[in-house]
């Protein structure tokens, strides 16, 4: 009995010692980590984090320009800033127009991109990396480049109304027309990232096995049956990671009308981030940071619904 009494705590002093042993363990393993991470967190806070919450606390003051020598003497005005914002028929018309940008845009990038993953991945198998390249191109090229090539092409008397009016088309002032203004800025939207969705939509065609659509050709279903049956359901997560991907930079659209049309023709290509840009432009810091953490907001709650479906659907 007092050896099995004397040998308990000697195994409760071995498990101790093997329990210190290991928290020491995580103790330099957490040091070794921050130790790495440090210099990451510290650019961080002090060019992102700083700032994001300098820019929101400045929403509720009235910081302009002139208040840059003295930072601490401006006034805190609450909502003001953001009851301002919603009654500028500016701001209300950057809204329209960047939901117009979203809406519009968003079903017709996923629709080209979609085609030409299909495409890539079972009807073209000659040439296929280099229509990849051809395709995925204009995601890496110069907005200022492109930017260039589509005002030439969209023009007055440039080469698309050439071909239009060859075909006996009446053709409009592209980017001075407030009707094709924005389809023109779309397009364009459309042309530049159809790449990035194009890719995506590949690699998730590619995870589909082939044993399916090998059973549902022998049970006679056609090219649409096993598409609408098989391709989509199985392919509805990454169609929707890309969707996310889509609202959140088409929210943010901003090269498109500061390179083409400087938010023209009267303000119908005038975005929310151009919008702030303009006001950030004019001394009115406050004013521009409640613009722009009211498209913060749209876009934390457009990706949260649109991630709530995501894992509603898989």
């Amino acid at each position: 009995m007092s050896g099995r009494r004397t040998a308990r705590p000697a195994g409760d002093g071995g498990r101790a010692a093997a329990s210190g042993a290991r928290r020491s363990l995580r103790r330099r393993q957490s040091v070794i980590a921050w130790t790495f991470a440090l210099p990451f967190v510290v650019l961080f806070a002090w060019f992102t984090l700083i700032p994001l919450l300098s820019s929101f606390a400045m929403s509720f003051t009235d910081f302009r320009s002139a208040d840059v020598q003295s930072p601490f003497a401006v006034d805190f005005v609450g909502l003001d800033q953001y009851v301002k914002l919603f009654q500028s028929t500016q701001f209300l018309r950057s809204l329209r127009t960047t939901g117009y940008f979203v809406v519009v845009g968003i079903p017709l990038t996923m629709g080209i991109a979609l085609i030409l993953a299909v495409a890539l991945n079972s009807g073209i198998t000659r040439f296929r990396v280099a229509f990849r390249t051809g395709f995925y191109t204009p995601v890496v090229t110069s907005i200022v480049a492109v930017a260039v090539v589509w005002r030439f092409i969209l023009q007055q008397d440039g080469p698309l109304n050439a071909i239009l009016g060859g075909l006996g088309i009446s053709a409009p002032d592209w980017l001075n027309s407030t009707t094709w203004a924005m389809p023109a800025m779309i397009g364009l939207g459309a042309w530049r990232n159809m790449g990035t969705l194009m890719v995506i939509f590949l690699a998730g065609l590619q995870t589909i096995p082939a044993e399916l659509t090998e059973a549902a050709l022998t049970d006679g279903a056609g090219p649409v049956r096993r598409f609408t049956r098989i391709t989509l359901p199985l392919m509805r997560p990454t169609l929707l990671f890309g969707a996310v991907l889509l609202s959140v930079w088409y929210l943010q659209f901003f090269e498109e009308p500061y390179v083409m049309t400087q938010g023209g023709p009267l303000d119908a290509t005038l975005s929310v981030s151009y919008f702030a840009f303009k006001q950030f432009g004019f001394g009115n810091y406050a004013y521009a940071s409640a613009a722009s953490y009211v498209l913060f907001v749209a876009i934390a709650l457009l990706s949260m619904v649109m991630f709530r479906g995501l894992r509603a659907r898989t």
